[in-house]
């Protein structure tokens, strides 16, 4: 099992009369080469579990265990890790450095693990390849759409092959054209082999995975198979 969490909480102000439960008991598992979608309105506990699910965050109460592993007994530095190498995230906001070209974004998580320059820029280069805009890698960020500048994102999270990525809203900032080319991408991705987490409010694009997974309040009221609208 990739993914398992345990009857997990995240609870802010704990044992407080403001306190908040944000995951509420929570038991999941998702298998190696999914593509889940986590689908709940706003204050449903989506971002949390993706914050989780990420390792950008820690459960309060109950185990998470990545690929055997419970992240709960990593250090900082471990964490971190993961995110950079098992982890390739993609957000509704673009999060590019506007002063780097497209080529110096996509790079950037190859520079944090290390890799050298050549092999680096060749990493970088196919990934551009694989979201088509290897013909623009020496532009910078604001000459560029909202739908470029949202692949390049993904190029960035695709660029060290992660074996997950992690989709927040990920055409939350798109025209319904550029947002259906993000999501046969994902899909593509997941065909590929990669496990796909994609968090949407949106039951449409939540159709696009083969799982769908409801919350509310916190909790999961859903977990069901469905007819994947291929794209």
């Amino acid at each position: 099992m990739l993914i398992e969490l345990k009857n997990v909480y995240k609870i802010y102000s704990e044992g407080l009369e403001s306190e908040v439960r944000a995951l509420d008991g929570v038991t999941l598992n998702i298998e190696r080469g999914e593509f889940v979608a986590i689908v709940g309105q706003s204050g449903s506990g989506k971002s949390t579990m993706m914050n989780v699910l990420g390792c950008l965050d820690i459960p309060t109460h109950g185990d998470y265990l990545l690929d055997g592993v419970d992240v709960k007994e990593l250090t900082d530095r471990q964490l971190s890790h993961i995110r950079n190498r098992q982890i390739g995230f993609i957000f509704q906001q673009y999060n590019l450095i506007q002063s780097l070209n497209v080529l110096e974004n996509v790079e950037l998580p190859l520079i944090y693990q290390g890799v050298g320059a050549e092999r680096r820029r060749d990493m970088a280069i196919e990934a551009l390849n694989q979201v088509g805009l290897a013909g623009r890698m020496k532009h910078k960020p604001s000459e560029m759409s909202g739908g470029q500048q949202q692949r390049v994102a993904i190029a960035r999270a695709i660029a060290t092959k992660p074996p997950i990525v992690m989709a927040d809203e990920p055409t939350g900032a798109l025209d319904s054209h550029t947002g259906h080319e993000v999501l046969q991408f994902l899909q593509k991705l997941n065909k590929a082999g990669s496990t796909v987490i994609l968090i949407t409010h949106d039951n449409s694009i939540a159709a696009t995975a083969r799982r769908c997974v409801r919350l509310s309040d916190g909790k999961i009221v859903e977990d069901h198979l469905q007819e994947v609208d291929w794209l």
